[in-house]
């Protein structure tokens, strides 16, 4: 049963499936790359193979998730939304497992840093545009290059006129 089964099954509006959809991708990547790190830091301080094939396992169920999420999700959201939430948790855990304190100007930067990637994921996007491979029409019937790839290849000519 899939992601998108289970919300219709829900009652949840077909409208809100993608951002349902994608909210959960940013949730379950930065999960898993937050798990992934702490595993690393294991790791690093036990040199203990276990902790060492756990966080190989998890970064590579990472990429399966991450993968999966932009089937329905698009890149740069989804990126973004992931890296935000790890941030958070990052300084969470930094905070309350290891006892890193952070001066209020440094907490103020984070908010405004956290602020605008809010903003970069949260904001509608542009149309995408979609660059035409077609020659441009013309009124003898003669195709000819797009001026992108006429002036490049005219550009790298080695004969002097």
């Amino acid at each position: 049963m899939g992601l998108d089964h289970a919300l219709r099954a829900l009652g949840v509006p077909p409208s809100w499936h993608f951002y349902l959809v994608s909210f959960a991708a940013m949730l379950a990547l930065a999960g898993l790359d937050l798990l992934g790190a702490l595993m690393a830091k294991e790791w690093a301080e036990r040199h203990h193979a276990a902790w060492f094939v756990a966080g190989l396992l998890t970064f590579g169920l990472l990429f399966a998730v991450y993968a999966a999420s932009l089937r329905v999700a698009e890149l740069s959201v989804v990126t973004l939304g992931w890296i935000v939430f790890l941030q958070v948790g990052l300084l969470l855990i930094d905070r309350f497992r290891f006892g890193v304190d952070l001066p209020p100007a440094k907490w103020a930067a984070i908010a405004v840093i956290l602020a605008l990637q809010a903003y970069l994921v949260l904001s509608p996007n542009g149309e995408p545009r979609v660059a035409s491979r077609d020659p441009e029409p013309t009124t003898d019937g003669l195709a000819r290059p797009h001026p992108g790839v006429a002036s490049a290849i005219l550009s790298t000519n080695p004969i002097e006129p």
